[in-house]
C-alpha cells in the first residue's frame, strides 16, 4: 500500500481484451498518480496482469461478469451463456454488501468498469461513483442474439438500467452504438510496446530481411489446419502464441505457449502483419504499430461489423472468412500484405485519454 487514492477496477474475463484496455487504463493512471493503490476484481488470471503492468496491485479473484460462453474464438454458446447469467443474476443482496464494505474497507475513490456490470452495482452501494470504459456493452450485444434465444430479454433490460446508471461513461474507438447520454470518446485503447521490433526479433531468433507474421486469436486457442503449408514461405516467418506447450521453431514457424514470456504488443510491434481474430486489443495494438491486418470476423457477434469497418477505415485490412482461413489460402496473398509500408501512427493513446479523464475529474484532490 501506498498511501495515496485507492481505487477498484472490476473487469470482464470475456477473453483478454477488456483485461488489455483496462490495463493499458491503469498503466497510463499510474503514470499520473504513482501512489495509486490499485484493487483489480475479476476472473482473468493474475499473470495476464503481471505481464502488463509495470506497479504493484491488489488482485482479488471475483465473478464480475459472464459475457458470451464461448467454445472456440470463433463460435459462442447462448444457451450455457443464458444458464451463466441466471446463476449471476439477480445479484445476491448479501454478497453485494460484503463487497461494497470491501470497497469502504479499501478507501476506495471510485470503481472503473470494463464492462462488469457487478463493479457498478457494488460501487453505488458503497456510495461510490462508477465510471463505464466501453466499445459496446452487454445489452447491445445480447439484443443481436434475440431471434436466436429469446432468453437473453431479462437480462438486456436489467444490464441497460445497470449500464445508464453510471456517473461517468467513456466509449473507446472502435464504438458500437451512440452513447446514451454525454460521453468521453477515445481513440482506440492499447497497451503499447515496450521493447524494440529488432530486439524482439533477436529474441526470436528471425534472420536478418525476413519478413514477420505474427497470428493470434488472442485469449483463446485454436488447432490450426494450415501451419504445415507455412514452410513454402521461406522468407516469410510466422510466429504463433499459443501454437505449442514450450516454445518450438519449425524451420520458418515459431510456436509459443498460451502464457510465454514475450509481451504480446511487443510482438505486434515486431511483426510486418497481423492475421488474427477481429478482437479490440489486438486490433488496437495493430492500429498503433501501423501494420497490415488479416482479421477473422465473428458473423453472428454484434460488434464484428463495427470492428471490420474500423480496419478498412483506417488500417490496411484484409477480411478472411472462416473457411478460407482454416483452409490456409489466405497465404498466397500473405507476401502482398507483408510488404505493405507500415503507417507512421500520430494521435493520441486512448488510453492516456480515458486515464487524464478519470484522474482530473476523481482522483487530482483525492486523498
Amino acid at each position: 500500500m501506498t498511501n495515496g487514492p485507492s481505487i477498484a477496477y472490476f473487469i470482464s474475463p470475456h477473453g483478454f481484451g477488456h483485461a488489455a484496455r483496462a490495463a493499458a487504463v491503469l498503466q497510463s493512471l499510474h503514470q499520473l498518480e504513482p501512489t495509486l493503490d490499485i484493487h483489480i476484481y475479476t476472473r482473468v488470471p493474475r499473470w495476464f496482469f503481471d505481464t502488463s503492468l509495470r506497479f504493484s496491485y491488489i488482485y482479488h479473484e471475483c465473478l464480475t461478469d459472464i459475457g458470451l460462453v464461448q467454445h472456440s474464438p470463433l463460435k459462442e454458446d447462448l444457451k450455457a451463456t443464458i444458464e451463466q447469467l441466471s446463476n449471476f443474476l439477480p445479484f445476491k443482496p448479501a454478497a453485494l454488501q460484503t463487497l461494497a464494505r470491501e470497497l469502504n474497507q479499501y478507501k476506495c475513490k471510485l470503481a472503473i468498469c470494463d464492462i462488469s456490470p457487478l463493479g457498478i452495482v457494488a460501487a453505488h452501494l458503497a456510495g461510490l461513483p462508477a465510471v463505464l470504459v466501453e466499445n459496446f456493452t452487454w445489452d447491445w450485444i445480447y439484443t443481436g442474439y434475440l431471434d436466436q434465444e429469446p432468453g437473453f430479454r431479462p437480462f438486456i433490460n436489467e444490464f441497460k438500467n445497470i449500464f445508464q446508471s453510471v456517473d461517468a461513461h467513456i466509449k473507446t474507438q472502435p464504438v458500437c452504438a451512440p452513447c446514451p447520454a454525454a460521453c468521453l470518446i477515445t481513440n482506440p485503447v492499447a497497451r503499447p510496446p515496450r521493447i524494440s521490433k529488432e530486439a524482439i526479433r533477436n529474441q526470436l531468433r528471425i534472420p536478418a530481411g525476413a519478413r514477420l507474421v505474427l497470428l493470434s486469436m488472442g485469449g483463446f486457442e485454436l488447432e490450426y489446419n494450415f501451419l504445415d503449408q507455412v514452410s513454402t514461405l521461406q522468407d516469410i516467418w510466422f510466429v504463433v502464441p499459443g501454437g505449442a506447450n514450450e516454445t518450438t521453431v519449425q524451420q520458418n514457424l515459431v510456436l509459443l505457449p498460451h502464457h510465454s514470456n514475450y509481451y504480446h504488443p511487443d510482438l505486434v510491434n515486431a511483426s510486418d502483419a497481423v492475421v488474427s481474430k477481429a478482437g479490440y486489443s489486438t486490433i488496437a495494438e495493430a492500429y498503433y504499430a501501423g501494420i497490415p491486418f488479416g482479421y477473422v470476423s465473428r458473423e453472428p457477434f454484434r460488434e464484428s461489423p463495427v470492428l471490420s469497418a474500423f480496419i478498412q477505415q483506417h488500417m490496411a485490412g484484409f477480411e478472411i472468412d472462416g473457411s478460407t482461413f482454416q483452409s490456409g489460402e489466405w497465404l498466397e496473398k500473405i507476401s502482398d500484405w507483408v510488404s505493405l509500408e507500415r503507417v507512421d501512427r500520430k494521435v493520441p493513446g486512448g488510453a492516456g485519454q480515458a486515464a487524464l479523464f478519470i484522474y482530473e475529474t476523481y482522483l487530482r484532490t483525492a486523498r
